[in-house]
């Protein structure tokens, strides 16, 4: 299975980077910066205005700016069984 990777941009340089998502969720998302042993962990949370994720590793703020609509829309393309209800 090939993991998921999202651009999210370093407010400090503007820099776009590719990061792994670990799990997606509409109120949070939790991404891998780098690979091996030089990786850091980070979470990213709904702003106020619900049009992005931000979070901060290593002292510096990265954005995804999608809403929690789009991550939703996201969700429910890669995987659709996960929201059909089941019968019993």
């Amino acid at each position: 299975m090939d993991a998921e990777k999202i651009k999210v941009r370093v407010t400090d340089g503007g820099q776009i980077i590719d990061v792994v998502v670990l799990n997606k969720r509409p109120e949070r998302i939790q991404v891998v910066l780098g690979e091996g042993i030089h990786n850091v962990k980070c979470e990213l949370t709904p702003t106020r205005n619900g049009r992005a994720y931000a979070g901060t590793v290593m002292g510096r703020e990265i954005v995804y700016e999608r809403s929690r609509e789009q991550v939703q829309a996201d969700i429910d393309r890669l995987n659709p069984a996960l929201r059909k209800p089941v019968r019993r």
